[in-house]
């Protein structure tokens, strides 16, 4: 084998390798064909509708626990089929 035709196989690898890593990622980034949704996506904007009904209140709080909570029964929280 001469000392040039070896030069080129040896630049072939990381070469490829390169080709290769590029070719994967613009495969998966799509970088080309992405949805440029701020350019391409006309949004009309309208006033909030809705009302600031209360809900709910919890105060002085002083549990550190949850009523009705299954922590310590691991095998009723883990149901098994049959």
């Amino acid at each position: 084998m001469s000392d040039d035709g070896g030069i080129w196989l040896l630049a072939l690898g990381p070469a490829g390798g390169t080709a290769l890593y590029w070719a994967i990622y613009r495969y998966y980034r799509n970088t080309d064909k992405s949805h440029a949704f701020e350019r391409e996506t006309k949004v009309d904007a309208k006033p909030v509708t809705g009302s600031d009904r209360k809900v709910d209140t919890v105060t002085g709080t002083r549990k550190t626990r949850i009523d009705g909570d299954n922590v310590g029964a691991y095998r009723e929280r883990v149901k098994r089929g049959r």
